[in-house]
């Protein structure tokens, strides 16, 4: 999924504005103290020795406005007050590209930048925009994320990135009122999963939620019945293209994603419905309609948690939430992120990378919620509630064997533009789920051109 969507920033946003507690963090004053593990007035750990850099100015660039940026801006000022650098944040608008680009050509590009995409961070890369992690960073990124997080951040071998914020994809959130009133139960697997939307709807009451107007939710729900079914490593040649879209596992996955899709009465307001269906809107109508709600269910990243609050449900209360179920042999887990990047020379920059991949600054931000972290050693209870612990662990214990959103790995003409390649097809998909070889060829003919270019 490509988050350059408003309405998912401005999901994720509110969730953060909802969920956010009371950390007082002071911008002022000089180096850290040291590594001594203890928790300095603030309650945020020292694991993690950074320089003094007072007199030093560092500019960090990030889409995030709103209620993320304060998040950040937190983090930011925890930075400042441990090594005495003064610290501007500048928004920089949905085109990190065109913004950076930008900066570079008139000699001014910001010091460090959180780019949202992998993609992003090769081209950056490529065009020698990047700066390589210097050894203190990379220390700790050995010490806290596992090898797949340390490589989604490198090109050709050299380390440049830290993914700092994440999303947990793989999610599905459900009314507890409706499935107490069918007694339905949390399934484990896609065969339970299909058995509980027929329960459901025998019941009486539209089971699954899509958000097919939005093409990226489509190509989420592939995302991880493929994962799943496939596995990481046939996962990680599709998204190369080094398989095509004609390819067995391809048939496969639309095949079982054509169960749900294509079962009478298993979507709210049928296929032509879900098609015309937002995401925002495929998440409120589940917890909205008091005893008659327009579906019980609905897929989506833990972001989806700022629409259940908007519609007026307890996370945990009317609302809870299961791991997307196993469609092959294990439950799939896909991410997405925000990793952090130097873009200039010297010490505040990478003092501030070395920072962003310590478990004390991830601590900073999921203390005040709407905030995800693959660092294994922060500590789950500096989240707010059990359901956002739920949702981190779950990234944690997949080690290596998550995987990046397949469409934010792809040419952006393929990946992600409304109306055309996988978006638009997976769409088509929807409205005649039946149609499983038509649409396996036109993904495999956009998808070749855009690979190609």
């Amino acid at each position: 999924m490509r988050t350059s969507l408003r309405s998912v920033r401005g999901a994720r946003s509110t969730l953060a504005l909802l969920a956010a507690g009371a950390l007082a963090l002071s911008a002022a004053g000089c180096g850290d103290s040291g590594n001594d593990g203890g928790a300095p007035p603030g309650g945020i750990r020292h694991t993690v020795r950074l320089p003094a850099l007072s007199g030093q100015k560092l500019k960090v660039t990030a889409v995030w406005t709103g209620a993320e940026q304060k998040g950040f801006t937190k983090v930011l000022e925890e930075f400042s007050r441990r090594t005495g650098a003064e610290v501007a944040y500048v928004p920089s608008g949905d085109d990190m590209s065109a913004f950076v680009g930008s900066k570079i050509a008139g000699g001014d590009p910001p010091d460090v930048a959180m780019l949202q995409q992998p993609g992003a961070l090769r081209e950056f890369a490529q065009k020698g925009w990047l700066k390589p992690l210097g050894g203190e960073a990379s220390a700790e990124l050995d010490k806290n994320f596992t090898k797949g997080w340390q490589d989604l951040g490198s090109y050709e071998g050299k380390r440049y990135g830290v993914y700092f914020k994440v999303s947990n994809k793989s999610l599905v959130w459900y009314n507890t009122k409706v499935f107490e009133g069918a007694g339905a139960k949390e399934p484990k697997t896609w065969p339970e999963f299909l058995s509980t939307a027929q329960l459901i709807a025998d019941y009486g009451i539209p089971p699954v939620s899509v958000g097919g107007a939005d093409g990226w939710t489509l190509t989420d729900w592939f995302e991880n019945v493929y994962l799943s079914q496939a596995g990481p490593e046939k996962y990680d040649l599709l998204a190369q293209h080094r398989i095509p879209w004609t390819d067995p596992s391809v048939k496969d996955a639309l095949t079982a994603l054509g169960r749900l899709f294509g079962g009478k009465g298993l979507l709210a307001d049928g296929n032509d419905g879900a098609l015309q269906t937002q995401f925002p809107t495929s998440v409120t109508q589940t917890f909205t309609g008091g005893e008659e709600p327009k579906a019980a269910m609905v897929f989506e990243g833990d972001f989806a948690a700022a629409n259940v609050i908007g519609a007026g449900a307890r996370i945990g209360k009317e609302a809870k939430v299961f791991p997307f179920p196993a469609v092959g042999a294990k439950a799939p887990v896909v991410t997405g992120g925000d990793v952090g990047v130097a873009l200039k020379d010297g010490p505040a920059a990478q003092a501030l990378l070395t920072f962003l991949a310590s478990a004390d600054a991830a601590q900073v931000w999921a203390g005040q919620g709407g905030f995800l972290s693959a660092n294994k050693n922060l500590d789950l209870a500096a989240y707010p509630d059990d359901a956002l612990r739920s949702i981190a662990r779950a990234v944690v214990a997949a080690g290596d064997g998550f995987r990046f959103d397949m469409s934010d790995l792809a040419p952006a003409s393929f990946g992600g533009k409304p109306g055309q390649g996988e978006w638009k097809h997976l769409q088509d998909f929807l409205k005649d789920p039946g149609d499983v070889a038509g649409t396996q060829r036109k993904l495999e003919s956009d998808a070749a051109k855009a690979f190609k270019s």
